[in-house]
C-alpha cells in the first residue's frame, strides 16, 4: 500500500554552504535513499550553486533551484514548496544545509506523517530531544523564547521555532504562503501557528540538534526582538478573538434563554 512518504522532497536552502553541501547531501542519500532533494541556492558567492549543479548532474533525484539574490530563508522555503507542489510531491520537508538537522533522524518525521500527521516538527524540547554544542546562553534564549511563544499563543507545541519539518502537501496548499511573516526566523512560528489554527494534526518528535561545525551561522541577535514582538501581537489578537467569541456566544445563549422564558410564560 502506498504511503504519503513514498514521494518525499527534502528542501535544503543554501547560501555559502560550499563545504557543507556534499556532506549533507551524501548523508541524506545514505539515510533515506528513496527521497528526492531540492537545493535552493540564493546565488551564493562562494560557488555553492555551481557545486549543486554538479551534484545534480550525477544524481537524477537531486535538483537545484537558483534564486537571483539572498532572499532569506522564508523565501527560499516558499520557492521550494511551490516547486515541489507543482511536481506532485506528497510530503515536503525542511532541512538545514549545515548538518544541524540529522538526516539519520528524518525517518522519525516521515513515520509520523505516514501514521496520519499533517505536520511533524523535529523538536529539541520534548522528552528525548537535545541540543549539542550550543553555549548555555543560546540554549536559554531559545528554550525561553519557545516557552514564551507557547504561552502567548497556546498552540500546545514545545518548539515552534524549529526548522526540521515534514509537511503533507495538503497543508501547504491550505496555507497562504504569500502571507507568512519573514521578521527574523518568525516564519517558522507563523507557519506552525497557521497550521494549528486550521485544525491540522501537528505532532512533535524528539531530535538531536547539533550546532554547525563548518561556516558561520546566518542567525543574528535581532531575530529575538523581532520574533517575540511579532508573536506578542499575534497572542494579543488571538486572545481578543477568543474573548469576542466568548462574549458573542454568551449573548446568543442569553437571547435564547429569554426567548424560551417568554414562550413558556406566554409573555
Amino acid at each position: 500500500m502506498a504511503k504519503p512518504s513514498d514521494k518525499t522532497l527534502v528542501i535544503i536552502p543554501t547560501y555559502n554552504e560550499l563545504e557543507n553541501l556534499p556532506l549533507i547531501t551524501s548523508r541524506v542519500r545514505v539515510a533515506a535513499p528513496e527521497v528526492e532533494i531540492l537545493i535552493v541556492d540564493d546565488n551564493s558567492p562562494d560557488g555553492t550553486g555551481q557545486a549543486a549543479d554538479k551534484l545534480a548532474a550525477e544524481d537524477a533525484n537531486l535538483h537545484v533551484l537558483h534564486r537571483e539574490g539572498k532572499g532569506g530563508l522564508c523565501g527560499a522555503y516558499v520557492a521550494g514548496f511551490r516547486w515541489g507542489l507543482e511536481r506532485g510531491y506528497t510530503v515536503l520537508c525542511e532541512m538545514d544545509a549545515d548538518g544541524s538537522h540529522a538526516p539519520e533522524q528524518l525517518h522519525l518525521l516521515l513515520e509520523q506523517v505516514d501514521a496520519g500527521a499533517d505536520l511533524v516538527i523535529g523538536s529539541r524540547y520534548v522528552p528525548g530531544g537535545e541540543v549539542v554544542n550550543w553555549p548555555k546562553n543560546r540554549w536559554i534564549l531559545s528554550k525561553g523564547g519557545n516557552l514564551y511563544i507557547s504561552m502567548a499563543l497556546g498552540a500546545g507545541l514545545s518548539d515552534m521555532t524549529a526548522g526540521y519539518r515534514a509537511f503533507r502537501r495538503e497543508v501547504l496548499e491550505a496555507v497562504d504562503l504569500d502571507q507568512l511573516s519573514n521578521a527574523g526566523y518568525i516564519f517558522q512560528v507563523d507557519m506552525a501557528w497557521r497550521v494549528v489554527q486550521a485544525g491540522f494534526d501537528v505532532r512533535e518528535v524528539p531530535i538531536t540538534f547539533t550546532e554547525r561545525e563548518i561556516g558561520e551561522s546566518k542567525l543574528d541577535g535581532s531575530f529575538v526582538k523581532d520574533s517575540l514582538l511579532e508573536v506578542t501581537k499575534w497572542g494579543v489578537a488571538h486572545r481578543s478573538q477568543q474573548a469576542r467569541a466568548l462574549f458573542d456566544e454568551t449573548v446568543r445563549l442569553g437571547r435564547r434563554s429569554v426567548e424560551n422564558f417568554r414562550k413558556k410564560h406566554l409573555i
